[in-house]
């Protein structure tokens, strides 16, 4: 007689969310090349069957020898400016996100402020702050700017999150021994928000490329790539366009997924738990 067949807690609640946890690391790559290769399929669809007499929408091998041929010559100093612009942004954006968390758990009585000042850099509307910002600074700060606004919020709310998350005993145990605030959130804080914060982080890179990208749009500058999309656009050369918006993807997934390996190596615990489930 065969054992009868028992279910967890998880798994009787949610079989969906046990099926997903159970795909281990090779079904998760296995699903992200099926991913890509779905859409590379319905790219190809519609640039050689449904639109093909429009010429709006080139074919992936298009754009590819495109991007071969403008080569390093063309996209390097477009690559300098333009990430650089989004690594000053993302340092400052998230310098300041994370000093704001910290201070308002140590000032809990400046929380509704911060919260609205980061509730209105989230609502701004990007092609209404551009070019303000294109007036009052000169040279590239418009774009750092841009870059440090669109990481803003994500990297605030995800630290506070995480800084919240603290174990309850862990910090009634630090203050029984005689510790206070700063030693609660040295010990035991900011191990519980580092998580949340790399999570946040790595968020927040694409955000800032594309905050770079979007100011180069709006702002006074001949080299970076959102510049160099408005000249290919006007220049009406379509598969430099898509060229340059596949290399920007590229870049923003390459920085994504370099995070995602700093996490693992700065948070294995969540690593091992995200394993055994």
């Amino acid at each position: 007689m065969s054992a009868p067949i028992t279910l967890n807690r998880t798994e009787q609640e949610s079989p969906g969310l046990a099926a997903t946890a159970r795909i281990g690391p090779r079904g998760k790559q296995l699903s992200a090349v099926v991913g890509f290769l779905v859409v590379l399929g319905i790219w190809w669809l519609v640039a050689d069957v449904i639109l093909a007499r429009g010429g709006a929408v080139p074919s992936p091998w298009a754009v590819v020898h495109q991007i071969y041929r403008d080569g390093w010559r063309f996209y390097g100093p477009n690559l300098e400016a333009t990430v650089g612009e989004a690594a000053q942004g993302y340092l400052w954006g998230n310098v300041i996100a994370v000093a704001l968390a910290l201070f308002v758990l140590l000032a809990s009585f400046l929380e509704p402020v911060a919260m609205q000042l980061a509730v209105v850099c989230y609502c701004m509307p990007v092609v209404a702050v551009g070019p303000i910002l294109t007036v009052v600074f000169t040279g590239r700060t418009p774009m750092v700017a841009l870059a440090a606004l669109s990481v803003f919020f994500t990297t605030l709310i995800g630290c506070l999150l995480g800084l919240r998350s603290a174990d309850r005993a862990s910090l009634d145990l630090i203050r029984a021994y005689g510790g206070g605030r700063w030693q609660q959130l040295r010990r035991v804080q900011l191990i519980s928000a580092l998580p949340s914060l790399v999570n946040s982080l790595k968020i927040a890179a694409p955000a800032a490329l594309l905050g770079a990208i979007i100011g180069e749009f709006l702002g006074d500058v001949n080299s970076g790539l959102g510049a160099s999309m408005i000249i290919a656009e006007q220049q009406l050369n379509v598969a430099r366009t898509w060229g340059i918006a596949v290399v920007a993807a590229v870049i923003a997934g390459a920085v994504y997924a370099l995070l995602g390996l700093v996490s693992r190596v700065l948070t294995p615990w969540v690593a091992g738990t995200e394993t055994a489930r």
